[in-house]
């Protein structure tokens, strides 16, 4: 069973990741399963697909396995794309995500709900070899509500509510998230490209 690194210490990320590659003949693996405390990678790119080798080239250099990194963020159209690759960071301490979704709705106070157009995008990056990448993208397109709804998911899920949906992700199962969300669209994405390989 090929082994492959996840190159981040976020349990959520982590968990959706496994759910959607759980029919593939791989091992998931995070990276608290090889460093403790895990490594702070530090992000310094200008765009998701940057990030994302960043990490992928941190974790395959220093464990020799395959190395799966992805950057997302959170796209919104009023605020020019804002927070975009500082999603995680929007206000100013990486993963505070309460203080990134008030910040969020700080910055839309007083724009109505069909001017609060936004979008997930995720950029994923297998590294399988010292110059050897897949890559994949997924989005998928919503509104950003005026207050947080829901318990499940992290970051900007309590906010976001997908095109054609009544519930925030936060409010989605998991199954139904992973069908629609932008990660679960990458990662179908990478399945395809990976059934050309001998795993």
């Amino acid at each position: 069973m090929r082994k492959i690194v996840v190159a981040s210490g976020n349990k959520g990320k982590i968990s959706e990741i496994s759910e959607i590659l759980k029919d593939l003949p791989l091992e998931i693996i995070p990276m608290s399963d090889l460093w403790n405390p895990v490594p702070d990678i530090e992000e310094n790119g200008t765009t998701f697909f940057d990030n994302a080798r960043i990490k992928a080239d941190y974790v395959f250099n220093r464990s020799g396995l395959w190395a799966l990194a992805d950057d997302s963020g959170l796209e919104v159209d009023s605020l020019g794309g804002e927070p975009g690759v500082y999603s995680a960071r929007y206000a100013g301490v990486q993963g505070d995500n309460e203080a990134n979704n008030l910040l969020l709705l700080k910055k839309l106070n007083g724009i109505p709900h069909h001017l609060r157009t936004a979008r997930f995008r995720c950029v994923m990056v297998l590294k399988t070899g010292e110059s050897d990448y897949i890559t994949s993208e997924g989005t998928c397109d919503g509104y950003i509500g005026f207050e947080q709804k829901g318990r499940m998911g992290f970051g900007y899920d309590p906010l976001f509510t997908p095109v054609q949906e009544t519930l925030t992700f936060a409010e989605l199962s998991s199954e139904k998230k992973n069908q629609i969300s932008h990660r679960g669209k990458a990662l179908t994405h990478l399945c395809r490209k990976l059934h050309e390989f001998d795993l």
